[in-house]
């Protein structure tokens, strides 16, 4: 237990000078006195905690320690798993600056894995979040982000709507060059499908026990086309843009053709690739653009 009561604030030195506690990182198990606590921040997200708030399902998610690698259930993220088991109680802060605002007292529920950036790096790892139960506290009502992004399923947005996995992963990280090249493709070619009275539209796909949602590229209905673009025609990006569409395409009914946005024809080894999983390639021309569809039995 701690003497002060939910709401209030102190500053960070003195929590941890009157109940222990190591001074830097967000979990934070004391050995001078029976509490763990867990601090959380509202600019998370900017660094991908994005997970972290208020759930609509009643419980408070907090992201978990460790910025490089898979997070494991050690340290800090252990003691939050087993504070009950070791007789601690847990409370949650929030931080701002170098003041810690008291959340209150809570428990651990359960947890689930999510993706998230390492730091200073572009690379994906799976992160611990925690699911933690109020016990007494004054919790904030803003949503967590994720939340506000919508239920499982799938949804129609409009094209302008330029949201990214990575976008809503990393929070205001800048586009790299590539995406930048990507975006620019992908308006070319709604302006051309829309010229041609194609009803387009861009969609948010969240799997059902996912904790964040996927978002394809470009999504032509008056076809049933599902197109991914990429800036580059180096393997990995015709790689990635398989996987990527193989992961779309189960969650929508009926079942979308699929199609790679290029800037320029790939080697043929690579347009093979793709004609062999049953993906037609997209590129521009001289007037707008053209397709190369796989072979009738590639793309049954």
């Amino acid at each position: 237990m701690i003497d002060e009561a939910p709401g209030t604030t102190m500053l960070r030195q003195e929590v941890h000078a009157k109940y222990g506690g190591r001074r830097q990182g967000g979990i934070s198990p004391s050995a001078q006195t029976a509490n763990v606590f867990a601090i959380t921040a509202p600019t998370g997200a900017r660094y991908g905690y994005i997970y972290d708030g208020p759930g609509d399902d009643g419980y408070f998610h907090y992201t978990g320690e460790g910025q490089v690698g898979d997070q494991q259930m050690i340290q800090g993220n252990r003691a939050i798993r087993d504070h009950e088991a070791e007789g601690r109680d847990l409370h949650l802060f929030e931080a701002h600056g170098t003041e810690l605002l008291n959340l209150g007292r809570f428990r651990y529920h359960d947890h689930y894995s999510g993706d998230a950036p390492e730091v200073g790096s572009d690379d994906q790892r799976k992160v611990i979040v925690f699911r933690l139960e109020e016990i007494e506290g004054e919790v904030p009502s803003v949503r967590r982000r994720v939340d506000r992004l919508g239920e499982p399923g799938v949804k129609e947005l409009p094209v302008e709507q330029q949201l990214t996995e990575r976008i809503v992963i990393e929070g205001g990280r800048a586009p790299r060059e590539a995406e930048r090249r990507e975006q620019k493709l992908v308006e070319r070619l709604v302006a051309h499908l829309e010229s041609q009275d194609h009803d387009i539209c861009r969609l948010q796909i969240r799997p059902d026990g996912e904790p964040a949602p996927l978002f394809c590229d470009v999504y032509d209905k008056t076809t049933g086309t599902l197109y991914e673009a990429k800036g580059s025609v180096a393997r990995s990006a015709i790689r990635m843009a398989i996987g990527q569409l193989a992961d779309y395409q189960r969650m929508i009914t009926p079942r979308p053709a699929r199609a790679v946005l290029l800037p320029e024809a790939p080697r043929p080894d690579l347009a093979a690739l793709l004609h062999d999983q049953g993906i037609s390639i997209t590129v521009p021309d001289g007037t707008g653009f053209s397709a190369t569809m796989p072979p009738v039995s590639a793309a049954a």
